[in-house]
């Protein structure tokens, strides 16, 4: 069997489709191909919805060529019942001889058994090919699974001279220091993540929705710090139009409808707190929009993994300077006169 990764490469562009509508499954492409011509190809659309070799065989117009083609998948195929019937059993089915796979899945109901049940069933198997770019496809969905904790991003704003807010409100609140483009990519990547996380301060003076107004995709899932109960009952956090988790010390209020309470222990180390309750929750991702101590206290637990900091054109003359972290290799990039910088978290 002969293997050319640019099918697999097409198996991830396929996946990334997928993005922000699959929790708490992956993202999966896959490809169908027969004499070096791809003849069908899918990708798992929405959560409950078939998955991505389903949606592949499908697509296969002349379904005699199955048994005699070799299917690419960015993840090892599922070999239990969960919303939908096991992929391997259909692999299995319509005689697919060859099976290429990207990577294993790390979620314990498959694990390799996915791979074990086609090689039982006489398939050709080959497993690891873009290995580390499948797996980055689904870092969530790895992170989840391998460290029990959601994939964490930190999303900050600052000035030119490093401050992330103002000495004074006054003026407008909100106080936005980068530019209306970068602010829609902020709603992209909130259809992204599958929950975002500000705390009390933040909640107070801006009064946010935490929706996605901007662009198109599912609202996440809204979760806040508020250890004493300050934020006010009209405050838009608690209107309950959409999911949201408060995370307070005690004399919590009772759990209704979009509206969850949960006690943590706001004199030790909060962070991983956080991260084991959104864990219990099935959080595969949260993005950070801070202030300066919610950011820096992930910061300092070094529970992060991605931090993605956009440097305005502003310039404060006091105020809340920006948090610290370690600077790692990254590639700026600019959205018109914003820079945009990502740190990646390797240690």
């Amino acid at each position: 069997m002969k293997i050319h990764e640019k099918y697999l490469v097409r198996c991830i562009e396929l996946a990334q489709n997928g993005l922000g509508m699959t929790y708490p499954n992956p993202m999966v492409g896959s490809v169908i191909v027969y004499e070096n011509q791809i003849i069908g190809e899918g990708w798992h659309k929405k959560a409950g919805e078939p998955h991505a070799e389903v949606n592949a065989v499908n697509s296969v117009k002349d379904k005699s060529l199955l048994e005699k083609a070799t299917i690419y998948v960015s993840l090892e195929p599922c070999s239990h019942f969960g919303k939908t019937p096991p992929c391997c059993d259909l692999i299995i089915q319509h005689q697919i001889p060859n099976v290429v796979i990207g990577t294993v899945d790390p979620n314990e109901k498959v694990a390799g058994r996915g791979i074990k049940r086609l090689i039982e069933a006489g398939a050709n198997v080959i497993v690891g090919i873009l290995e580390a770019e499948c797996n980055e496809l689904n870092k969530r969905f790895f992170t989840f699974h391998q460290k029990q904790r959601p994939y964490i991003i930190l999303k900050w704003a600052e000035s030119q001279n490093g401050f992330i807010a103002p000495e004074e409100r006054n003026e407008q609140k909100p106080v936005w220091i980068s530019n209306p483009y970068s602010r829609q990519l902020v709603h992209k990547w909130r259809t992204e993540e599958q929950a975002i996380l500000i705390g009390t301060q933040t909640a107070i003076d801006d009064n946010p929705k935490l929706d996605v107004r901007d662009w198109t995709g599912n609202s996440p899932i809204r979760i806040v710090l508020d250890r004493n109960n300050r934020i006010p009952k009209t405050h838009q956090l608690l209107d309950k139009k959409l999911k949201t988790i408060v995370f307070c010390q005690s004399n919590c209020n009772t759990n209704e409808e979009n509206l969850t309470f949960e006690v943590i222990d706001f004199n030790q180390n909060i962070a991983p707190q956080i991260a084991r309750t959104l864990f219990k929750h099935q959080i595969q991702s949260v993005i950070i929009e801070g202030g300066r101590q919610t950011l820096q206290t992930f910061i300092d637990a070094n529970l992060w993994d991605e931090a993605r900091i956009f440097k305005g054109q502003t310039i404060f003359k006091n105020g809340t300077k920006s948090p610290v972290i370690k600077p790692t290799t990254n590639q700026p990039q600019f959205i018109l006169d914003d820079e945009l910088i990502i740190f990646k978290n390797h240690d």
